[in-house]
């Protein structure tokens, strides 16, 4: 079901939510978080799809707010959808136009879930320092896309400087994957070492503490994220690569090769796993603001 809501108010938005629960029932209830997406560009549909995927794990109530403070006209425009055209979620769509896009955190504030945490996501452009932004200051978790700005490698290189607590990015969680395999081929003997591309280094650079080096592929030449890490050892190499987009091949020093599936992550398994945890991720932490110093520039 989808209800429009044109030239409204928050007021008016909230009683109709009202409406909607006590014309079907539950349906607003059971709700575990608010998810407030801020949008920009064409990027609210695909980001709105993910959420409703995720939500099938993750019930909530999903606030996306598009702005558009150069618009002549100051007007709010709403849409909820629930049911079949919201998966497990309700969504609120609000579209902001000049100076009534001036005040993010007063559009969304009297749309939260009482008593339930607020996670906010930069699926686009993303400000400079999210924790202290007006939607950032209240929530608990904040994530955004390095693979989303402009300029991908500069903005990973900026993660740490505006690091706060609860802060992540799907460039990260891209990685689970990958991280998973290697921190299960170092748990093996022998034990020889210490126990997205440059986050990936970054983490090798903490977690074994030896140098790494790093590089980026062109996009003509793998479009696949990353491609291969190789481990050198006095033992003889490790080679975790993917050859292809949807299959990796393990490659260990006396053992047979073996074929791993090994797909791109989507957006909503990146967006569902971040919902899983509303506390800090220390380790992403360190990563930005300790292990990406560290780190040589690319090799080129």
């Amino acid at each position: 079901m989808i209800i429009d809501l044109p030239e409204t108010t928050v007021s008016k938005i909230s009683r109709s939510l009202v409406d909607v629960r006590e014309e079907g029932g539950a349906v607003a209830l059971g709700r575990v978080l608010t998810l407030i997406i801020v949008s920009s560009g064409g990027v609210a549909e695909e980001a709105i799809e993910a959420a409703n995927d995720a939500s099938r794990e993750h019930p909530m109530r999903v606030i996306v707010l598009v702005a558009e403070p150069d618009a002549a006209e100051p007007r709010l425009d709403a849409q909820i959808r629930v049911g079949g055209d919201a998966g497990a979620s309700e969504v609120v769509l609000l579209r902001a136009y000049g100076a009534a896009a001036s005040n993010a955190e007063s559009l969304v504030t009297g749309l939260l879930l009482p008593d339930a945490p607020v996670v906010a996501w930069w699926p686009g452009r993303t400000p400079g320092d999210p924790a202290s932004s007006e939607i950032g200051k209240i929530a608990q978790r904040r994530i955004t896309d390095a693979a989303s700005q402009a300029d991908p490698a500069a903005a990973v290189a900026r993660l740490g400087g505006s690091y706060s607590p609860g802060d992540t990015d799907l460039s990260w969680t891209r990685l689970t994957r990958w991280r998973e395999q290697l921190a299960a081929v170092l748990d093996q003997p022998p034990f020889e070492d210490s126990p997205s591309t440059p986050l990936l280094a970054a983490w090798l650079r903490l977690a074994l503490d030896v140098d790494v080096a790093w590089a980026y592929l062109p996009e003509s030449e793998w479009a696949s994220g990353i491609k291969s890490v190789r481990l050198r050892r006095p033992g003889g190499d490790i080679l975790l690569e993917r050859p292809e987009s949807a299959v990796a091949t393990l490659t260990q020093p006396d053992q047979p090769s073996h074929e791993l599936a090994f797909p791109r992550r989507s957006l909503r398994e990146c967006l569902a796993e971040e919902l899983r945890r509303l506390d800090a991720d220390v380790l992403y932490g360190r990563v930005v603001t300790e292990g990406l110093e560290l780190l040589s520039s690319p090799a080129s």
